[in-house]
């Protein structure tokens, strides 16, 4: 059975809905370890930075956690990624998942270490808002655990959390992915690495060294950002001359409750690179997780991780 150790690193963490995350998690069959300033509060954030950076190290060098996922999102990360020790991280390598703020996180580190992150779900936001009446009695499987049969995961009001958790695994084990997403915004191919995450918090890392050196085509999404910010992230990224070399091609998820899509439609068709959208790289409840590191292969509408 693995352990999950739930990490918050950002914003403050919603009690009921971790609660119910850690129920829900322990019926698909994980172990569950909460971070020392889980409940922590100061301001917006999850305490202080000293105590978040704490908790971090407690985490992986705990050998006992197997993976470490993000509480929450929101805000709170790049006020840590310059005081991290990233040599703890190398020296003790654990999958790193979230999505949202976390963005920071997986992006440094595989910049200073070259460790596979994961962009993926969130512990409250994916596993702590409704209840699962139904767990399946075995453990999920996962690497090493081929004898555990996948769960049977139940569905609740039509909703079905197997699409987000199954894709999680999937990508956890490292399995070739193929996703296919329904719009071409600029035809052709791109290969290198897959790379990216949420377009606000890539930005935010402009400044520091976080472009990678090699080839990648880069994957965006965001939420609530009106279409003239999307427009001046993009534009930011690419005036920069690392990104702008090293960009192939782009993968575009959601851009949530913007304010004009019209508009977002007209920017995405002008990309000078080949460009897809309509991936599952989101902030909604359905999403794919995306190994971010591994080498891919963008042709027209279809994405392949390998």
């Amino acid at each position: 059975m693995k352990t999950i150790g739930i990490i918050a690193l950002s914003g403050e963490v919603d009690k009921n809905k971790l609660e119910l995350a850690v129920i829900n998690l322990e019926n698909l069959g994980f172990n569950v370890v909460l971070s020392k300033n889980i409940f922590d509060k100061k301001r917006y954030l999850a305490g202080d930075d000293d105590t978040k950076l704490k908790a971090l190290y407690d985490f992986v060098q705990n050998p006992d956690i197997d993976l470490i996922m993000s509480a929450r999102g929101g805000y709170g990360l790049i006020r840590l990624v310059n005081k991290i020790d990233y040599s703890i991280i190398k020296n003790n390598p654990k999958p790193f998942v979230g999505f949202s703020d976390f963005t920071a996180l997986l992006l440094l580190i595989y910049k200073n270490t070259g460790m596979i992150t994961y962009h993926g779900p969130m512990v409250c936001s994916d596993f702590g808002c409704e209840v699962l009446t139904d767990p399946h009695p075995n453990p999920p499987r996962w690497r090493g655990e081929e004898s555990a049969p996948t769960p049977v995961l139940p569905q609740k009001g039509g909703d079905d959390i197997s699409f987000t958790y199954r894709n999680f695994l999937k990508a956890l084990n490292g399995e070739q992915l193929n996703f296919q997403g329904n719009k071409i915004y600029k035809e052709g191919s791109a290969n290198g690495i897959i790379w990216g995450g949420n377009l606000a918090t890539v930005v935010s890392l402009c400044g520091q060294d976080f472009i990678p050196d090699e080839d990648f085509v880069f994957f965006a999404e965001d939420l609530n950002e009106p279409a003239y910010k999307i427009d001046r992230m993009f534009t930011q990224l690419f005036n920069i001359e690392k990104f702008k070399a090293n960009c192939k091609g782009i993968v575009l998820g959601d851009f949530l409750d913007t304010d004009n899509q019209e508009w977002l439609e007209e920017f995405f068709y002008a990309f000078p690179l080949p460009t897809a959208g309509g991936f599952k790289i989101t902030h909604a409840k359905d999403k794919i997780t995306i190994p971010i590191g591994k080498k891919c292969n963008l042709e027209r509408a279809n994405l392949v991780i390998y």
